[in-house]
């Protein structure tokens, strides 16, 4: 059961990152999946690293959307500056 929710909650932060991040990201079902699950993966290491959170505590839900933004902006950057070689 707790990989089922991490993929529901990794579809939600995914999809709530994408909607608030300007731009469109032609990212599929499965890797919307993935960017949610590690925005909220990166915003646990920060969080540890900073004292936010303890090991084993998931990050809050503020936090790992923000990670995930993070993580579509820098997904722009390299594939933005990838297919500027034509």
């Amino acid at each position: 059961m707790g990989i089922l929710w991490t993929i529901l909650v990794g579809l939600v932060i995914g999809i709530v990152a994408k909607f608030l991040h300007p731009g469109k990201e032609n990212m599929g079902f499965f890797m919307t999946i993935l960017l949610g699950v590690a925005g909220s993966f990166l915003a646990g290491m920060v969080g540890q690293f900073f004292g936010w959170y303890r090991a084993g505590e998931g990050a809050g839900f503020i936090a790992s959307v923000i990670a995930a933004i993070l993580l579509l902006v820098i997904y722009g950057k390299v594939r933005g500056s990838g297919s500027s070689g034509s």
